[in-house]
């Protein structure tokens, strides 16, 4: 599964220790981040990240054309909620998306613990059932 893994720069330390904690879990599926944090999370864990631009520099956007397309599984989004975000209206499209979309999105540890304790006993398995009614890996629509 392709799984999206952000943080604001206050919540940075604590995906870095979720996805490090649950290193195994992670190790099976294929990781996309923004910027600083997919560096933070791959040098910490020696996991491979593809790392899309910062979220204020468009990483939220090209993580949200994915789930567009089909093609994002799951999202990690541990957001600041006291802090102001200079990019807030791309994070609302996020949020969006997610849920036009039905992509399962954990922005807190405690929502986090819930969806990787669904991914490792199967409980995702229908966006594989998604992704083959829609089309191909990528999104296409196969006719």
């Amino acid at each position: 599964m392709n799984i999206a893994l952000i943080a604001h720069d206050k919540k940075k330390d604590d995906l870095v220790q979720f996805v490090t904690a649950y290193q195994a879990t992670f190790s099976n599926h294929t990781l996309y981040a923004t910027g600083t944090t997919g560096l933070r999370i791959s040098e910490a864990t020696g996991l491979n990240v593809h790392r899309f631009q910062s979220g204020p520099l468009g990483g939220d956007q090209e993580i949200g054309a994915m789930i567009a397309k089909n093609q994002m599984d799951a999202v990690f989004f541990f957001r600041d909620p006291l802090t102001a975000q200079p990019h807030e209206p791309d994070v609302t499209a996020l949020v969006r998306l997610c849920d036009v979309y039905s992509i399962p999105l954990a922005t807190n540890m405690g929502s986090a613990e819930l969806l990787i304790r669904g991914l490792e006993q199967g409980m995702l398995e229908w966006r594989n059932i998604a992704k083959r009614n829609s089309g191909d890996e990528n999104g296409n629509k196969i006719v």
